[in-house]
């Protein structure tokens, strides 16, 4: 099954790990200095957090395959919207 990949930058790892913590209400399963990770089933999404890149906001966005037919798939799909 796909999920949805969210990755922001944020200025203070600590703050933004409480912060999301409580909102998720759950602690992330990947935590290291400058980085953590929630793998979230309600909803299906893999948010992840960093201090690794420039201005906080938004840093990328993905779609997260499991195996290789899920991600042939969104390879097909990718290919009859146009894009490489």
């Amino acid at each position: 099954m796909k999920r949805f990949h969210v990755h922001m930058s944020v200025r203070d790892i600590d703050d933004s790990v409480s912060f999301y913590s409580t909102l998720f209400a759950t602690a992330p399963s990947v935590l290291e200095r400058d980085y953590a990770k929630w793998m979230l089933n309600d909803p299906r999404v893999n948010f992840a957090i960093s201090t690794r890149s420039g201005a906080p906001g938004i840093d990328h966005l993905g779609i997260q395959a499991e195996n290789a037919e899920e991600l042939a798939e969104l390879g097909a799909r990718l290919d009859a919207a146009g894009q490489a």
